[in-house]
Formats: C-alpha cells, structure tokens, sequence
C-alpha cells in the first residue's frame, strides 16, 4: 500500500483531502482512482488506511478506513550537529538519523563552522521521506539554527563529543535516555572555549573512537549507539 504523510489529519478525522500536491502525485503520477487504499502518516504516532472517494488532482478526498496510533517512546535520541559546508552531507545525515531513531534534530551555529544558512524546509522533507521509507510513527523534531551557548544553556548537562587530548568519558558510561543532548561540532571542532562553556553548564566530553569521523558521520554514529543502548 502507498505511504503518505500530512502533519494534519487527527484521529478524530472521518474524511480528509490530500494537498494539492499529494493529490496531483496520487492521480497524476501513479494513476490512482476511486475505490483504491493509500496509507497516510501524521508523524503523532497516527497512521490510517484510506479510501480514495474522489480522485480529484487538485483535491483528492479520502474515506477513512481504519485507524491505529503508536505510542510515543519514552526516550530521547537529540543530536545537536553544527552544519557542514556542503549541505547534501547534512541532508545524508538527517536521513540516517531518522531512520535509526533520533528524536530530535538541532542545527548549532559554532565558530569553526563553515555554513551559516541551512534551509531548514529541505532537512524536512528529507527525514519525512526517511520516516516513510523506515515506517516510523514519529517524525523527528527539526529545529533551525541556535547559537552554540544559547543551546547550552537552555539544554545543559548533555554530552559533547571533540578531537582534543582532553579526558572524556565512554559514550556508555555517560549516556541518559531523555534529556540528554549530544553535541557533535563542525568540520574544524569545537574550540576549547567552547567545550569549556559545556562542561560550565553540565556537560560531559565523550570519546567516540580513536579515529577521527566527519561530522555527518560522527551525529550517524552516536544515533547508532544511542539506540543500541536504548534497545
């Protein structure tokens, strides 16, 4: 059955019309008509079975069928990642992140960076796709850019991972499943001052290996071990 996302439709919802869009891509592109089922997400943990009634381009109307709702986990996988300079690798990662699990997504403005603007909108299609495609109940929360010391101090005591000789602490051994964002830096790292400011406000450094990984990679790899730990 055809997988479809709409952030609006609510489970107390008889009837629902798709949005332009999606109506043109259901009767336009894959020809669907009257009488035919598609199945539709809201990323609340909502999904239901739908009854095409009117195969309208522009409109198309649905029936539906049946309704089932998926409870919210009881955990939080947040990665906080600076934003690379090229923006495919930070699209590559959204899309690995949401179909690992990651709860929640945010864009941190540090001063090694090399990207200042993020174009928050293609993020979101990118890990609603990946919701789709991994059929998860929950879309992960994007959130546009925030200054590295805003971040801290609004979400303090998470971990922070970095390149220098300074001590850190296993991964394992510092993780907590809610309230604990992990912050992964740009391509040239956090600076020491920095990572002085999140150990001010609670935080713990952590080792993520001995090799050296790319932030992409680096906000992949501590979704992988979160969930890991979390299973």
């Amino acid at each position: 059955m055809r997988l479809f996302y709409d952030a609006n439709i609510k489970k107390s919802d008889s009837t629902f019309t798709l949005t332009e869009e999606e109506s043109k891509h259901v009767v336009r592109v894959l020809r669907m008509k009257e009488g035919d089922r598609i199945a539709l997400l809201n990323g609340k943990g909502d999904s239901f079975t739908c009854e095409i009634i009117d195969a309208h381009p522009k409109r198309c109307d649905l029936k539906i069928r049946e309704h089932s709702h998926k409870e919210k986990p009881k955990y939080d996988i947040h990665i906080a990642i600076s934003p690379t300079k090229q923006l495919d690798r930070m699209e590559w990662f959204v899309e690995k992140a949401t179909e690992i699990g990651a709860t929640e997504i945010t864009l941190i403005s540090c001063k090694n960076q090399e990207r200042s603007k993020v174009k928050v909108d293609r993020l979101l299609k990118k890990a609603i796709s990946a919701m789709k495609q991994s059929h998860r109940a929950y879309l992960p929360i994007i959130n546009e850019l925030d200054g590295f010391n805003n971040f801290v101090k609004n979400h303090s005591k998470g971990l922070i991972a970095h390149c220098y000789e300074n001590p850190k602490e296993k991964f394992e051994a510092s993780f907590r499943k809610t309230n604990c964002p992990i912050l992964i830096g740009p391509e040239g790292d956090f600076t020491q001052e920095e990572i002085a400011f999140a150990l001010q406000n609670g935080y713990k450094t952590i080792t993520l290996g001995e090799n050296r990984l790319r932030t992409e990679t680096a906000g992949v790899y501590v979704c992988v071990r979160s969930k890991l730990l979390l299973e």
